[in-house]
């Protein structure tokens, strides 16, 4: 009995009842009935898309973020069992049985739900009470536009619930940074800080201007750290050595992490292949590599080629002619060559045939062995439909009149001779005896009697050149741009009849394997590139609006309509929260502002813990407002109320810390408390009545009679559905 005694051990399991409590609450409030409605709501015709394109391995692009988020609405869909046979074509078109509707939503009603404690933690984290934790919690749990966006296949939540949990995860960190450096906690804190930020930016690319404000603020830490006179030299290297390992390195990695597994699932051939270089559409299963696949590897003299542009813009296309000739004069009363027209055509063409000549010899086939093209060598292109060649001369270009126009040259005998000669530049070239090779290798093509390069204008021509878009002997042009820069797509030698199949077999060219060739790295930042380059043009939406807007609450978005009843969803915030918010956000500034003049002139007004405290939340909260608000305004795409969610759910955090301030230090006397309190009492009645209010229009249901739907539009902007009697 004496030695089982000696053996216990004591465990202590300390549990937070309040933090446990909301998040019971934020997550049920969140998931109570999420199934419904059993239609495509509003973006979830969207994302939809691209979940089933992830459960059948096809290839997409999305410029609005990185792939990460898209990712974990795909987990839903494969835990739930999904196969991706659904056509999401419509909003309100009705689920069918194979649709796991309920575990698609589930991720970002879940992320949703987690915002409320997390608001609670933050806000004690930042020096509050528990009192001013709760508010902050019950005001997330009520707001209506946040309850709306968790409730369906959007990631708006996702990306709140991330820079959330980095707001928290950097205040820990600085927490035990006070107590205990570099212990398991530390590290911990630290980690996930990075953590956090990564996955902020891998939902949505406006997690970056999050990522940008707590690297700011652990920066201006990093420098008091410097000037701590108690610290050694090699304790402070240490300490910035740990915040760029977690901060830089970790979250550089996991982000090309994400990609990876990005890549790794979208292995075939898809609706967005052309947007991609060939090299990269050719690494993909089907389409390009079909075509691709077992095509000769060098260029050589006789050759027949499809050249692409690789600039992509505005839209991708090759190299193209026809037998049309360019008008005798250009608008404007410019004189033209008349000759031949030669454009880039977006659309694969048997007209987009070119063949690779020597100048030197009249044979237009492939020798046996083949002769390859290297870098710097001379030759001719010979369209293939119209048997004439590549030219161009000193005759101004349609839409760009300080360029040269490029033809395909008709000989008649107006003392106007043929200059068809070019040049071949292989620009990622290792050495410059490099061979031209298919898809791999990007080549300028210069011109040898005028020195203009072959580039892509981008202009479309007017109908005589059928919208295709222009293409220009460009002379003042050096080094690298894409719009001067093409490779082959297609290729295949020319063979005359009399080779033999014996003599192929003996000089059987290298052949293409461009899934080899391309590394991850190299689709990496290819896919990269594109996603922020790219800008899809989308037309004017119904439902869009400026940021000004969301302010003051002044939109709101139909996001679902019952096909028979006058139940619906409607993005709409609760406008008690959006107003205090807004008062709170002028409140804070003036309050800083004065106390910051008052200290500039040596009088303190408050405890400096207090001040701390203070001057932190504001970076923090009215910080994480700015970066999630302003760059909108920059902004050219088309922008909806759901946007201003995260700037609003940092703005929410302000508040009651600001309340707890005014109450514990500017209100002196036990009356102005007291009364202070009851007003803030009303006023989270009020919240609270005013989410109750709406939340029909939040959940989509019960459906109201038309008296009451004209009730609820506040405001002659909100577009509340009403049917007609």
């Amino acid at each position: 009995m004496s030695d089982l005694r000696k053996s216990s051990f004591l465990v202590t399991l300390e549990i937070n009842l309040i933090l446990v409590a909301l998040t019971v609450v934020g997550v049920m409030s969140r998931l109570w009935n999420l199934s419904y409605p059993q239609a495509v709501v509003f973006d979830e015709v969207y994302y939809g898309q691209f979940i089933s394109m992830y459960m059948k391995g096809i290839f997409f692009l999305d410029d609005s973020g990185p792939p990460l988020g898209h990712m974990l609405l795909a987990l839903g869909g494969y835990l739930g069992g999904f196969d991706g046979n659904f056509m999401w074509n419509r909003i309100g078109a009705e689920y069918t049985s194979n649709v796991p509707v309920w575990t698609l939503r589930l991720l970002p009603a879940v992320s949703g739900g987690l915002c409320v404690p997390l608001a609670y933690q933050i806000v004690l984290e930042l020096g509050f009470s528990t009192l001013a934790g709760l508010i902050a919690a019950i005001l997330v749990l009520l707001e209506n536009a946040l309850i709306t966006q968790s409730r369906l296949i959007l990631l708006e939540p996702v990306l709140i619930f991330f820079i959330l949990l980095t707001f928290l995860s950097y205040l820990k960190f600085q927490s035990y940074q006070q107590s205990s450096p570099f212990s398991r906690s530390w590290w911990f804190w630290l980690v996930l800080t990075g953590v956090s930020c990564t996955f902020a930016v891998g939902v949505k690319y406006m997690g970056l201007f999050t990522y940008l404000l707590i690297l700011g603020i652990a920066g201006v830490h990093s420098w008091q750290l410097i000037g701590d006179r108690k610290l050694s030299n090699m304790s402070v290297v240490f300490h910035l050595g740990a915040r760029c390992l977690a901060l830089l390195l970790v979250p550089a990695a996991l982000y090309l992490g994400t990609f990876y597994i990005h890549l790794s699932i979208l292995t075939h051939s898809g609706p967005h292949d052309h947007i991609m270089s060939s090299a990269f559409q050719a690494s993909l299963e089907g389409g390009l590599s079909r075509i691709t696949q077992g095509q000769p590897l060098e260029v050589a003299y006789g050759s027949q080629i499809t050249l692409r542009n690789t600039f992509g813009k505005p839209v991708p296309c090759w190299l193209h002619s026809h037998k049309n000739p360019y008008p005798v004069m250009y608008e404007g009363g410019r004189g033209s060559s008349h000759q031949q027209q030669v454009t880039c055509y977006p659309y694969k063409d048997v007209n987009n045939w070119w063949i690779v000549k020597d100048p030197s010899r009249q044979e237009m086939v492939v020798n046996s062995p083949p002769r390859a093209v290297r870098h710097g060598d001379t030759i001719q292109l010979l369209h293939g439909m119209t048997a004439r060649f590549l030219n161009t001369h000193d005759v101004a270009a349609p839409l760009s009149p300080y360029s040269q126009e490029i033809s395909c040259y008709i000989d008649y005998n107006i003392s106007m001779p043929a200059q068809t000669l070019w040049k071949v530049e292989i620009v990622n070239r290792e050495s410059d005896r490099d061979t031209w090779k298919t898809i791999l290798s990007e080549v300028r093509l210069v011109h040898v009697n005028t020195t203009g390069t072959l580039k892509l204008s981008g202009s479309a021509l007017p109908e005589w050149g059928f919208r295709q878009l222009e293409v220009v002997g460009d002379k003042v042009a050096k080094g690298y741009h894409q719009s001067l820069v093409w490779n082959v797509e297609e290729h295949r030698y020319g063979k005359s009849r009399e080779q033999s199949e014996r003599e192929q077999e003996l000089h059987t060219p290298p052949q293409m394997d461009v899934g080899r060739n391309l590394s991850f790295m190299a689709r990496f930042w290819e896919l990269q590139c594109k996603m922020l380059t790219m800008r899809s043009e989308s037309p004017e939406h119904k439902y869009s609006s400026s940021p000004l807007d969301w302010v003051s609450l002044d939109t709101s978005i139909a996001y679902w309509l019952h096909p028979k009843t006058t139940a619906q969803i409607q993005l709409l915030g609760n406008p008690i929260i959006w107003y205090s918010a807004n008062i709170g956000a002028i409140l804070y500034t003036a309050l800083f502002i004065f106390y910051s003049l008052r200290q500039r002139r040596a009088i303190y007004d408050i405890p400096q813990d207090s001040w701390q405290a203070l001057r932190l939340t504001g970076i923090l909260c009215l910080g994480g407002w700015a970066v999630n608000y302003l760059p909108f305004f920059l902004m050219e795409k088309t922008l909806f109320l759901y946007h201003y969610l995260p700037a609003l759910t940092c703005l929410i955090l302000l508040l009651p810390p600001l309340l707890e301030h005014i109450h514990q230090h500017l209100l002196r006397s036990e009356a102005l408390k007291n009364t202070f309190s009851s007003l803030l009492l009303v006023w989270m009645s009020s919240v609270f009545l005013t989410y109750r209010r709406l939340c029909p229009l939040t959940f989509g249901e019960p459906a109201l009679p038309a008296a009451e739907l004209r009730n609820l539009r506040w405001k002659d902007t909100w577009d509340i559905l009403i049917r007609k009697q």
